[in-house]
């Protein structure tokens, strides 16, 4: 581990000794010498920007090819658009603090992100659960596609992915935010998250960690649920199947999605469902950093490299 250069040293130890007068946390990141912090923001800069124009492109390809305003891309644009705002509710706060000597969130800022973070990640998981919905239309259901995803439904789908994911963690971040907070107030990591806040309350709130940890997992752990079973009839109608070019054809119009739900998922259940409930910080950093980052990154990558009908439209605006 690269160590911090004397006079970043200095400053961040003097902020920590007056921490008791300070109006917001001390999110740690990722310490390093300053040359580092340079070299990190100068790389999430790019990934950042790389991830806006991906996710960006596919949204204007959808709006702008007649052939893609379909359920299926309706909704991949609407989980793209997402995708922006997932990352934007950490990185452009990360990138302030690689270039910051004190490393200060404010109570009101730490807890936006919070809560913001949090209510997308929850979106997500619900976006991917309509998304494999409309996979088992598509494939299971055939005849019946055009006439159950309507264009409403589509629409009411999306709206209520938006609703229930920014509403699930209103009512615990308000109760959170109310609370006393003693101590250095040091979040080690690179973004506002519950477990280190709760350590730094002055009064241990057994019930607001049991409520709070009680409803963390049901926005992801119900929407895994319905995308596994969805999934498992789609094996099943596939299987079924006679001949192997309709195998590969069902297999494709899912392929994509599945390598999105893996790749998120993948992430979240080492982070959240391994047996010990305690992480290293590191550990915790990589992997929220892996599937808040690095997956909206390669999402529109997968998405465009898999279907042959996003590529042609994503070719097509780009030539404009």
């Amino acid at each position: 581990m690269v160590f911090f250069t004397a006079s970043r040293h200095m400053k961040i130890s003097n902020t920590l000794n007056t921490s008791s007068t300070i109006t917001g946390f001390i999110l740690l990141g990722f310490p390093c010498s300053r040359e580092g912090q340079i070299l990190l923001f100068v790389l999430f800069s790019v990934v950042y920007l790389l991830t806006l124009m991906g996710n960006g492109s596919i949204i204007c390809a959808v709006r702008w090819d007649q052939r893609l305003h379909t359920p299926m891309y309706i909704l991949l644009a609407n989980f793209s658009f997402l995708e922006i705002w997932y990352v934007t509710s950490t990185v452009p706060n990360m990138l302030a603090n690689f270039l910051s000597d004190t490393k200060v969130i404010s109570f009101s800022g730490c807890f936006l992100q919070f809560y913001f973070f949090f209510s997308l990640g929850s979106t997500e998981c619900f976006f991917l659960a309509i998304m494999a919905f409309d996979r088992y239309l598509a494939i299971c259901r055939p005849l019946h596609y055009p006439t159950v995803m309507t264009g409403r439904l589509c629409t009411n789908l999306v709206v209520s992915c938006w609703v229930f994911g920014f509403l699930w963690f209103l009512i615990p971040i308000i109760i959170i935010s109310q609370m006393s907070f003693c101590g250095s107030r040091i979040i080690d990591h690179f973004l506002c998250d519950p477990g280190p806040l709760l350590t730094l309350t002055c009064k241990k709130a057994p019930v607001v960690e049991i409520i709070f940890s009680t409803l963390s997992p049901l926005p992801l752990v119900i929407p895994f649920l319905f995308i596994m079973g969805s999934y498992a009839l789609v094996l099943k109608a596939v299987l079924k199947v006679p001949s192997a070019s309709g195998k590969r054809k069902a297999f494709s119009t899912c392929g994509s999605h599945l390598a999105v739900v893996s790749l998120f998922y993948g992430s979240v259940l080492v982070m959240y469902g391994s047996p010990t409930s305690e992480h290293e910080a590191g550990t915790q950093k990589i992997v929220t950093l892996f599937y808040s980052v690095v997956t909206p990154f390669l999402n529109p990558v997968i998405y465009s490299l898999r279907n042959k009908d996003m590529k042609n439209a994503l070719q097509k605006f780009l030539e404009i």
